[in-house]
């Protein structure tokens, strides 16, 4: 029986982990490696490793780090930040990361997305698309760590980025970002409704029930999450956690 992947995603930033908040007020979370270790032993779906300040540096994301991943992860993972050709996805596969996320480049120049699924298969290649209300223009999508809008509303850029053969879409509301106040569900449906590839909602989940409310009400493939699986309680201390199969199995 089908049930949605639930996948935490663990930002980086100078190769340590962080959390972020609506994309700001970084807070220092601890060593990735051995966050991989925990969820190895917690028998997570899958990783997503996103290095947030590789565009803005105009690099990419550690290839010695994603190397380190491999070795240590028991399950599969992706990895973006600062690809820009097919070489960086190149050696990010070599490296070992089973999927390549690609994130402003993709809404830059759409025909790389073409042409990585060309040449890699649309399985991949992973967009993820940051979304937030503009001051004057409607819900966008964005760009650079999110301080530059793409023109692009969320439906429109969905679409085009299956047109495209991107082979699923990260779906990740900045105004949530961090909040663990509920997923944006209107705008998770509307992208699951607009597209045929798998949508994987990012941004704001902060207890099971946001989980199931993203899987049942925004028909959202993947559930993936940040603040949920690395803090406990209001004060926000950090234990890394991840639901027990049994306990998956019962949501869903």
């Amino acid at each position: 029986m089908f049930r949605p992947r639930i996948i935490p995603v663990l930002l980086l930033k100078n190769r340590i982990l962080v959390k972020s908040e609506q994309f700001k007020n970084h807070t220092y979370i601890g060593d990735p490696i051995n966050a991989v270790k925990i969820f190895n032993e917690l028998q997570a779906d899958e990783l997503v490793f996103l290095d947030i300040d590789a565009t803005r540096e105009n690099r990419l994301i550690s290839l010695d780090f994603i190397k380190d991943v491999g070795e240590e992860a028991n399950m599969p993972f992706s990895a973006g930040g600062g690809v820009r050709s097919i070489e960086d996805i190149r050696q990010i596969i070599e490296a070992g990361a089973e999927k390549v996320i690609v994130n402003s480049y993709a809404a830059e120049n759409p025909d790389f997305i073409r042409e990585a699924s060309e040449t890699f298969g649309s399985s991949t290649i992973v967009v993820c698309m940051d979304v937030k209300k503009k001051r004057f223009g409607g819900i966008q999508t964005w760009v650079k760590a999110g301080t530059k809008s793409s023109g692009y509303s969320p439906v429109d850029f969905a679409k085009l980025m299956e047109a495209k053969g991107a082979g699923e879409i990260i779906v990740q509301s900045m105004e949530k970002d961090g909040t663990r106040m509920g997923y944006d569900i209107d705008l998770i449906r509307s992208i699951s409704e607009a597209v045929a590839i798998p949508v994987i909602a990012l941004g704001g989940a902060g207890s099971e029930n946001d989980l199931v409310r993203a899987y049942h009400e925004g028909y959202a493939n993947g559930l993936a999450a940040g603040s949920l699986f690395v803090y406990q309680g209001t004060k926000k201390g950090v234990l890394i956690s991840y639901p027990e199969k049994n306990r998956i199995k019962f949501l869903f």
